[in-house]
């Protein structure tokens, strides 16, 4: 795992920094489980057809079998770099801890972190080859961002300890906690300074820490043991004048403020969870705004026209004429073809959509 996490056009970097992009940037990710729940033709059909989503495209001969990642491999039970066991139920589906390395803190006396020389906390990492790949796409001019593992902090002491022992021990304000934290931040440290030290333009912190209604822990636990650890991790990159990145899933509307002023340039946010308003009247035009298009309701389970209405609500009341909005959909095997269709036909075309058009021009 590793390596050159993403790379991105001028148009990008123009919306995030608000200079006026030529069209809304958009990525359109494809879950590795729907290669096996849709017919293949179609979704490669559909590739083809929209070249600005996937401008690199080349459709494989033959069926394509997928590299599920290491904690997506349904049967196959994986230990990861922290000693966390993963399971799932799908191929392509991330799994969930179900044993945790540390659920006793008589553990924590013998335990042994890992080492980020040679791993990212969720599998093997080669920084000559990362190193390489990064000073390759930089001389080609490319916009090129890193990022720690999805799940970097919070959810890290998570999979350590265990939900509800991990909350338990902010309530009480258990010493040890404080010995945990510190590890797993100088574990990530490492890994920041090694990919700024490489020259990315952009690093990304994914966390999520949302639920469906709320966060996933109190924001005075945040405050008082998550924010501190992000500040420090987000201050290099931002010494260095790098953009910032950050995404979480889930109600975090009671964490925003607090995640921004960390430090964060760029937030990945999902849409009706959060609600579309209330991002707008809190960040439309401040931050740049990467949202997270609906994958529970409408896209799902509603109407072609209601997906067109959703997307062009977000336009006209998340991006500015200067840029500020990114636009992101991850696709998974519950939306049926025409839905699909419907949602690539307004995000490969942003130029043609009137909605766009009064926007942007």
């Amino acid at each position: 795992m590793g390596g050159v996490a993403e790379k991105m056009d001028s148009n990008y970097v123009k919306a995030v920094r608000f200079e006026k992009p030529d069209y809304i940037p958009m990525f359109f990710c494809i879950n590795d489980s729907c290669w096996h729940h849709y017919p293949q033709d179609q979704l490669f059909d559909l590739m083809e057809e929209h070249k600005l989503l996937f401008p690199d495209f080349v459709h494989p001969k033959g069926k394509y079998i997928p590299n599920y990642r290491l904690v997506a491999r349904a049967g196959e039970p994986y230990t990861d770099d922290f000693g966390c066991v993963w399971t799932t139920t799908e191929n392509g589906i991330t799994g969930t801890v179900t044993e945790h390395p540390l659920k006793d803190w008589e553990a924590f006396k013998t335990y042994q972190p890992p080492d980020p020389r040679t791993c990212m906390g969720i599998g093997p990492i080669d920084w000559e080859e990362v190193e390489k790949d990064i000073k390759a796409a930089k001389e080609k001019g490319d916009y090129v961002g890193g990022e720690l593992r999805h799940g970097h902090t919070f959810l890290q002491l998570c999979d350590l300890r265990g939900y509800e022992n991990l909350l338990m021990d902010m309530a009480n304000e258990e010493g040890k906690l404080w010995e945990l934290i510190d590890m797993v931040e100088e574990f990530n440290a490492f890994i920041v300074e090694r990919y700024l030290s490489f020259g990315v333009d952009q690093f990304s912190y994914p966390e999520d820490l949302g639920m469906q209604y709320g966060p996933m822990l109190p924001p005075a636990y945040f405050l008082k043991y998550i924010k501190p650890s992000y500040q420090r991790l987000m201050k290099p990159a931002l010494d260095k004048g790098i953009i910032v990145h950050m995404h979480s899933d889930g109600d975090i509307k009671a964490l925003a403020d607090d995640l921004i002023d960390s430090g964060v340039q760029i937030i990945n946010l999902q849409d009706l969870v959060n609600g579309i308003d209330w991002i707008s009247n809190r960040y439309r035009g401040k931050i740049c705004i990467d949202i997270d298009i609906d994958r529970q309701k409408i896209t799902p389970f509603g109407t072609p026209k209601q997906i067109d209405e959703l997307i062009k609500e977000e336009v006209e009341k998340l991006s500015t004429p200067q840029g500020g909005l990114i636009m992101t959909y991850g696709l998974y095997p519950n939306v049926p073809i025409e839905n699909i269709k419907a949602i690539m036909i307004p995000l490969h075309k942003p130029l043609v959509n009137p909605c766009f058009r009064r926007i942007l021009v």
